[in-house]
């Protein structure tokens, strides 16, 4: 009696295998463009990826050396000891006030407006009139750029 029931289970499992298996074909026959689509779809992507780290590679650093004129390079640097002063000739060139100035070098020490605002005791939009007329007057786009030309002119240390 198990025999036959052993029997009987084997064949039933081999033909629900069987079964299945022509499912699968007729659904891989029926859906055979989406398949085909999207293993050529995956090829190209996974083809892409791989091509595109082989083309631009690792990342490079430039490293540009500037030449500083003897002049500029004393403004920049007074002598030990000494305190520096700013350009005043520069600063009445351009037009740029005390207040603009200091505000100017809190920009350069890596202040924020809200932290500028709170070390002058002034509102957060007086910090950005201020740097935003600095920024017209030497102009500059940006915070770094603002910096950068004010050590340029001797406005900064």
């Amino acid at each position: 009696m198990k025999r036959h029931v052993l029997i009987y289970g084997l064949v039933g499992g081999v033909l629900i295998v069987v079964l299945k298996l022509t499912e699968y074909r007729f659904l891989v026959l029926e859906h055979s463009l989406e398949i085909y689509g999207g293993l050529t779809a995956a090829t190209f992507a996974t083809l892409g990826i791989w091509l595109g780290y082989k083309l631009t590679g690792r990342p490079r650093v430039v490293v540009k050396e500037v030449e500083v004129p003897a002049q500029a390079a004393a403004l920049q640097s007074p002598l030990p000891g000494e305190p520096f002063l700013p350009n005043e000739r520069k600063c009445e060139e351009l037009g740029i006030t005390p207040r603009e100035l200091e505000t100017l070098g809190l920009i350069a020490q890596g202040l924020s407006n809200r932290e500028i605002a709170d070390k002058l005791f002034v509102s957060e939009n007086t910090v950005k009139t201020h740097s935003s007329r600095v920024f017209g007057k030497l102009g500059a786009r940006r915070r770094t750029q603002a910096v950068q030309l004010g050590k340029e002119m001797g406005l900064l240390p």
